[in-house]
């Protein structure tokens, strides 16, 4: 018998789970994870950026998150010694109609509170030397990491304060009863006065497994990336982005120095025919039949055909992503681009079509279910486990032992 139960071992998974042992110690709690090892999807799949929050509609939770979660993230990694570096990214417009949509984006994050800058031509080509811009905005507080490796450490506090960290372990079946979940996996039942479903790519499903009924379902897009090759790496500085379109929920084809020093290019964002395919070969029948079946996503399809279909054919055609690339960084040729591994996000879509835009956590009697956490939620995910933490001593308060 737990006190708590947590589904999915993923950064927020594991976030909640150090938060629940910070505050109260003498809590028994476990984390079940499908796979062998923590981190096995969205976040060991994630590009590693420490995003400032610049993006999302002022007074939402992912502004609010991303900039107090990249301060905590970025101090949490300095308190455990693990390697982050803070070194700001650039956010260009290329072409004369991008620039009203640059100004607006700078407006947009100086409402939510950041510390950041207009350039011009001759600063941005201090910056990054080898960059195409007319004008661009400064964003000096967004950095890198590795999310793997703080989920490791954040896996290795969470057993050091007694809690466990059952890996192998698939959720099949959950029931609430009157004073407990009892959740049955392969490898046998366990039981909880409370549980947190942060599982992901599988979020709805886990809601569906405990009979809960929600407006939203899960719907996967594979992030296709590229390398430059190691003799280029040198044409990118920090982090460049273009200017996002603004009725896509994707920030376009953009170049991330990595922790280690890779440099990511990407990503095409296509639809995944299957929920953890990270190749484009990659196809289970369910998981695409799910999507198929399903009236909001045609919905969807139906308003961002145009973006959807660039999308495909870039995935398609490396000449056509090359030309999407050379806009930024003319430098870069064909050859300079080598594959690199592909990540998946976990998009809640509502029946009538719509994205849940914001971070999505529902309450019930013996559960809270995260099932909207994409980018940024690794940056933010310190700061979703405190959030999360807050609803569960609202719904279920912790009693300290005599």
């Amino acid at each position: 018998m737990y006190d708590y139960l947590i589904i999915g071992g993923g950064i927020v998974g594991l976030s909640v789970g150090m938060e629940l042992l910070n505050r109260h110690p003498h809590v028994k709690i476990a984390i079940l994870e499908k796979e062998s090892h923590v981190a096995a999807h969205q976040t060991g799949h994630n590009s590693g950026v420490i995003h400032s929050g610049i993006y999302y509609k002022p007074g939402s939770e992912k502004a609010r998150l991303a900039k107090k979660g990249s301060q905590t993230m970025v101090a949490f990694c300095q308190e455990h010694g693990l390697e982050v570096d803070i070194c700001g990214k650039v956010i260009v417009a290329s072409e004369e109609e991008e620039l009203p949509l640059l100004d607006q984006l700078y407006k947009r994050g100086i409402d939510n509170g950041l510390n950041i800058r207009l350039i011009d031509q001759s600063e941005l080509g201090e910056i990054e030397p080898h960059v195409n811009g007319m004008k661009a905005i400064h964003v000096p507080m967004a950095g890198i990491v590795n999310y793997k490796n703080v989920s490791e450490k954040m896996a290795e506090i969470i057993r050091q304060k007694g809690g466990e960290i059952r890996l192998n372990h698939e959720v099949l079946s959950i029931e609430e009863t009157a004073n407990e979940a009892v959740i049955l996996t392969n490898r046998g039942e366990l039981k909880a006065s409370f549980y947190i479903n942060c599982g992901g790519l599988h979020s709805d499903r886990v809601a569906k497994k405990a009979n809960l009924l929600t407006d939203v379902k899960i719907i996967p897009f594979r992030g296709e990336y590229y390398q430059l090759k190691e003799e280029k790496r040198g044409l990118v500085k920090n982090l460049i982005y273009p200017v996002p379109n603004p009725n896509f929920p994707f920030l376009g084809v953009h170049f991330t120095r990595m922790i280690g020093g890779a440099v990511d290019v990407g990503p095409n964002a296509v639809l995944g025919f299957k929920r953890e395919g990270y190749k484009k070969t990659d196809v289970h029948l369910g998981d695409l039949f799910e999507v198929l079946n399903y009236k909001g996503f045609w919905k969807l399809a139906g308003q961002y055909m145009k973006e959807g279909m660039d999308e495909m054919v870039r995935s398609a055609s490396k000449k056509l992503f090359l030309k999407n690339v050379q806009k930024l960084m003319p430098d870069i040729q064909a050859s300079d681009l080598i594959p690199a591994p592909a990540g998946v996000r976990a998009q809640a879509l509502k029946d009538d079509g719509s994205l849940v835009d914001d971070f999505y956590i529902l309450p019930s009697k013996h559960s809270i279910h995260v099932l909207n956490a994409p980018s940024p939620a690794a940056t933010a995910s310190i700061e979703i486990g405190k959030e999360i933490v807050n609803q569960i001593e609202q719904i279920s308060p912790v009693h300290t032992p005599v």
